[in-house]
């Protein structure tokens, strides 16, 4: 399962290896028809990458940091550093290629 990311978890979960993180909202249509494949490759990708969640209305303040105007937004983190954005919708296949480049 994804995990739910926060202020308080935020920094430390992307810090070392792999994550990707979903910049998210409930209201937003794109992002529940990308909510499954997070989950999924959440599954794929167990004890290989950290798949979390952001909801940016709880947590404005991460998603403004990192610029986040469009949601579905995914980033991809090596080691601390943004290695990728995605703006919107993505298929899982897409993401995946995208993942394996940095592992």
């Amino acid at each position: 399962m994804a995990k739910i990311l926060s202020s308080e978890n935020f920094d430390e979960t992307v810090s070392s290896g792999v994550a990707v993180v979903d910049f998210w909202a409930t209201w937003c249509s794109p992002c529940k028809m990308l909510a499954p494949i997070i989950e999924e490759l959440s599954h794929d990708y167990d004890g290989k990458v950290t798949v979390g969640k952001v909801d940016v209305d709880d947590y404005p303040n991460i998603a403004q940091k990192f610029g986040v105007f469009s949601i579905p937004t995914v980033f991809i983190f090596k080691d601390g550093e943004i290695k990728e954005r995605l703006v919107g919708f993505r298929a899982k296949s897409q993401l995946a290629e995208i993942i394996d480049k940095y592992l």
